[in-house]
């Protein structure tokens, strides 16, 4: 069993896998084709990545051009971040806007991001451990960045940019205004 949850952005969904517990410890079936699409989501996962980042960690906000885009479903296993989609969709009446959600691995919710929106998260507690199916393998030549401070994007992100730790790539991505995207 599923619960699906809409956000801010059409598509853009939190998903909350049913989690069966007792004092041994839990199981949990945190992806199946079928309960997914009997839910509206539909993608076919090639690869599954696993990043952990110290407090402070903000990844993003990172795409892929076609023919190489990706769908993604993030989850936390380990710690909390504040995970953000961002429609790079330039014909969507949602272009450049902005959703984020709290993920956690006391929550244990995922969220679903489809392709053409830009994705990143900011780790809220040290060793945060965030593993994502993508639709499409990573493709260096189609891969792209946009900064995650744009203020024509404006996201609210809980810690201050002073407390940021951001890769060289992620500090040098253009502006939205700048940014090769999706038509």
């Amino acid at each position: 069993m599923l619960e699906v949850h809409p956000t801010g952005l059409p598509g853009v969904l939190e998903v909350r896998p049913r989690r069966i517990g007792d004092d041994r410890g839990f199981f949990s079936e945190t992806w199946s084709v079928s309960r997914f699409a009997e839910c509206g989501i539909e993608a076919a996962f090639v690869q599954d990545n696993h990043s952990r980042s110290a407090g402070g960690v903000l990844r993003g906000l990172h795409y892929q051009l076609p023919p190489f885009a990706q769908a993604k479903l993030v989850r936390v296993s380990r710690g909390r971040v504040f995970d953000v989609a961002v429609d790079i969709r330039r014909s969507s009446p949602t272009f450049g806007q902005w959703t984020g959600v709290l993920l956690s691995a006391d929550e244990w919710n995922q969220l679903f991001v489809p392709a053409g929106f830009a994705h990143g998260f900011l780790a809220l507690e040290d060793s945060s451990e965030v593993q994502y199916k993508v639709s499409a393998p990573y493709s260096p030549d189609h891969d792209r960045g946009i900064r995650p401070d744009d203020p024509a994007i404006g996201v609210e992100w809980p810690l201050p940019r002073d407390q940021w730790l951001l890769s060289a790539k992620d500090q040098a991505a253009p502006l939205l205004a700048q940014a090769e995207l999706f038509a």
